[in-house]
């Protein structure tokens, strides 16, 4: 059996300009409405969401700004 690669902890934020963060939402539609695959570059990296990820949106709110999360979180197990 292959051993994966050890993947390192990582937590980043990344801005993007309004038409890039357009044209990757429209590509994530797409794909869960598909039910395929998403891939993505974020910062350097490589990644792959598969269509089984779970989907949610996050609403927090602070003393002086609010934010909105699009999540999608899925398992790194076989």
């Amino acid at each position: 059996m292959a051993k994966r690669k050890r993947r390192r902890k990582r937590d980043i934020e990344k801005n993007y300009p309004r038409r890039q963060f357009i044209a990757k939402l429209r590509r994530l539609a797409d794909c869960l409405e598909d039910e395929e695959r998403f891939r993505i570059q974020v910062a350097s990296e490589r990644i792959s969401i598969p269509p089984s990820a779970t989907i949610n949106i996050e609403h927090e709110r602070g003393s002086s700004e609010e934010e909105i999360e699009f999540q999608l979180k899925w398992s790194l197990e076989g």
